[in-house]
Order: C-alpha cells, then structure tokens, then sequence
C-alpha cells in the first residue's frame, strides 16, 4: 500500500465522528517551498530531499510571490522551508521583502546548514531581520540524532544552537524566538509535547547550556522516503494503522491546513507542505492553481481542502502541525 491507498479514508473517518471535511477560512500564512536542495538526506524526510536535488525556485517565482504578498494584507506569516531553505539563491531577497511587507517570517533551519561554505552571514542575518527560526533537532543524544541525520549532525546542531544562543536566539527575554523540533526515529507517535520539552530543557541546558522558547513535535508523515524506508521493511501497514487507530477527534479544528496555502517551489498552489509532495492540488474546482493564475492568496480562501490518507499523521494522538501538537 501506498499513503494514497483508499483503503484509508480519512473522510470516511471524519463521517464517523459526525465532522465535516475541513475548508479553508481566511489565509494568514503562507508557507512557501523554496525547492528541494538541502545539505543533508534525513530518513524520516517527507520532501526527499539532498545534495543532488535540482528543485529550487527561480528569482521569477520570486519576484511573482513577493507581488502576490503585497496584494494580501490579510497574510500575516511567510514560512519558509525546503530542502534547506538558506540554500535558495533568493532566501535573502524573499526573507527581506516579507520583512518590509511587515509580515513575520519564519525559517525552517536545520542547524547544520550553519556550517556549509559561504553562508557565516547566515547569523547576523537572520538577526537583522528579526526572523523567527524552527530548528530541527530529533532528540537530545548524538546517538539518535546521528542515527536519522548522518554522522556527527548533533556536534554540528548543538555548536550552530550555541551560535544562536549567542546572538541572542532563545535566551530568556529576548525577542529572537528559536524554536526546536522533535519527531519520532521511527514508526511511532511522539511522546506528549510538554513532557518531552521538559526533558530537552534539563539535558540541553545542563550539558550544553542551551536555550530555546518551544519544542514542537511532529509525526513523521507516510510520505516520500519515510514511507519508502516503510515499505522496505514490511512496516508500511502497521504504521498507518496506528495513525488511523490514533485519530483524535479534538485535533481536527486545529489543522494547520484551515488557515494556509503552501507554494511549491514552481509556484504551484497546495492546502499544505504534505499535499505538495503528493501532488494533491487544491480542491477548489481550478486545475492546478499557481501563483500566475490568482492575483491575491485572499482567492483561496473558503475552499474546501483536499485530504488523503496522510492526514491521520496530522490527527493521530496529540496531533502534528508546522507549529507542534494540536491537542493536550
């Protein structure tokens, strides 16, 4: 089975529990895929991407999102991710036109890409600009990390979160907002969200001296290599029943999904990051929308949102969101 497989209706389970299919209200974020070139090849990564990935957007694609912006009052946040966003030869340029815009931007980071050539502006940039980074950081032991990520990634994690630290990321008081998030090592759900950022806390803080504002966890989705890595193993129908055996009701009016739209990095238009990958377009009766056939993101809004079997991921247990659990 693949994470399209019908034999998982998440409708069907939606009926079940008297809800309707989720629609899109107004859209305050947009979270933009700037292609998927990335400096590392995680397993768990839904994008499937790496150092050999040519996907990356064009300063076109841009320049057009950037118009786009502008037009959109109602768009308060610009999320960007990847790949490893810093990658994009337009990071800087759509970072700095959000920010004049007045609009928040949030950068998906994976610390590592701190230590790539050519890229030691990085910190005083992200400072300058006052952008709010979510850093990926799957566990608090180089054991598990480097076990995900590849050899010496957590030495590589925790020297760019001290970095951060001592520009300002993180520390108590300051208005530099680092973020850290953590997602199963394999075919489980996360442990519950408050618990676990108790526990990186004690141990990031007592051997590295390391500060943060919030640990977000997030499910690993059945999509791309993890679902691949899954299969492999003969693993694939055990892990989407317990996502399905997982569906909690309560998480459903959080989705991420009700308030934004993703943009893949040839600018065509998606319900969220997951759809994107899957290539489910908009349910909204346009053939793939993309940024050229709109003229505001307000357009989007009161759609209906296309779903599949990949979002019990984001309704299992506590649920799972670009911004952590949904529910206690």
């Amino acid at each position: 089975m693949t994470a399209c497989d019908p034999g998982y209706s998440f409708e069907a389970v939606l009926a079940e529990h008297r809800l309707v299919p989720p629609a899109r209200s107004q859209v305050k974020t947009v979270q933009i895929n700037v292609g998927k070139l990335c400096n590392q090849a995680c397993h768990h990564c839904h994008v499937g991407a790496g150092p050999t990935r040519t996907e990356v957007m064009t300063g076109n694609t841009a320049e057009r999102l950037v118009e786009m912006l502008a037009a959109s009052p109602q768009v308060k946040r610009v999320d960007l991710t990847g790949g490893a966003p810093e990658l994009n030869p337009g990071f800087s340029y759509l970072v700095e036109s959000a920010r004049a815009l007045g609009r928040r931007v949030t950068v998906r980071c994976n610390l590592t890409v701190l230590h790539e050539p050519g890229v030691d502006w990085l910190p005083d940039f992200y400072t300058d600009n006052g952008v709010e980074l979510v850093c990926s950081l799957p566990c608090y032991t180089q054991e598990n990390v480097d076990g995900q990520r590849g050899k010496g990634v957590f030495d590589k994690s925790i020297e760019a979160l001290r970095l951060l630290n001592a520009m300002g990321y993180g520390r108590a008081g300051s208005a530099l907002n680092l973020d850290l998030v953590y997602n199963p090592l394999g075919a489980s759900l996360p442990p519950q969200q408050a618990d676990l950022e108790t526990s990186y806390r004690e141990e990031l803080g007592q051997r590295f001296g390391i500060e943060f504002n919030r640990l977000l966890t997030i499910t690993n989705m059945p999509i791309k290599r993890f679902a691949d890595m899954l299969a492999r193993s003969g693993a694939y129908g055990g892990y989407m029943g317990l996502l399905v055996n997982h569906f909690n009701p309560e998480t459903v009016a959080g989705l991420m999904c009700r308030d934004m739209v993703s943009v893949g990095w040839d600018g065509s238009l998606y319900d969220c990051d997951f759809n994107q990958m899957l290539e489910l377009p908009l349910a909204n009766g346009k053939k793939r929308p993309t940024i050229a056939t709109i003229s505001t993101f307000d357009e989007l809004g009161g759609g209906r949102i296309s779903t599949g079997p990949h979002c019990f991921g984001c309704t299992a247990g506590a649920g799972s969101s670009c911004g952590g659990a949904l529910a206690s």
